[in-house]
């Protein structure tokens, strides 16, 4: 599938691995694929984000914050008994500077190989089954930025905490393709 994959697309998946290893992530997501295609500068995919207001430094951010959370079962239980996750990481960051919460990158594998996780693995296939129905030959970083959107996993979640319209995202990739 990769040989199908325009030279944008092929560099985006290389960065995505640049991108999670300089978070200390230990898998590729699907939103270190988003911060790889928003980051890059000649792609239409790129001009989509920022056309819808994605800057790249707050997108960044977002993943980053993400992260560092626990999860939605985790922060529901303890805001029953009235802690707000959020109001708490707020205030320590306040007095302790930002990512004061966040733990120490983990350990690396050897090789540096980075595996992606199961929803990005899932966005490259979504991926390919856009490129199939716009009837395209290649599979190009809006078909990618489509498999985002389609998937609904951490990539969307962090266009959604942007307050990105993702209907309209999407129209606008279309849009473009079809031109």
């Amino acid at each position: 599938m990769f040989e199908r994959f325009t030279r944008p697309a092929r560099d985006a998946v290389t960065a995505a691995q640049t991108y999670a290893a300089e978070l200390g992530h230990e898998r590729i997501g699907d939103d270190h694929l988003l911060l790889a295609i928003r980051a890059s500068s000649d792609s239409t995919a790129a001009r989509a984000l920022a056309d819808c207001g994605v800057d790249a430094a707050r997108l960044r951010a977002e993943v980053e914050r993400a992260h560092g959370r626990l999860g939605n079962d985790d922060a529901d239980a303890l805001s029953t008994l009235g802690i707000d996750l959020d109001a708490v990481r707020s205030k320590v960051e306040e007095v302790f500077g930002a990512g004061a919460l966040d733990g120490g990158k983990p350990r690396r594998r050897l090789g540096g190989h980075i595996p992606f996780t199961k929803d990005a693995k899932k966005v490259l296939e979504l991926s390919l089954r856009e490129a199939i129905r716009l009837e395209d030959r290649s599979i190009g970083t809006e078909h990618i930025l489509l498999g985002i959107l389609r998937a609904e996993g951490e990539g969307h979640a962090a266009l959604r905490a942007l307050d990105v319209d993702a209907a309209a995202l999407r129209r606008t990739l279309e849009h473009d393709e079809a031109a």
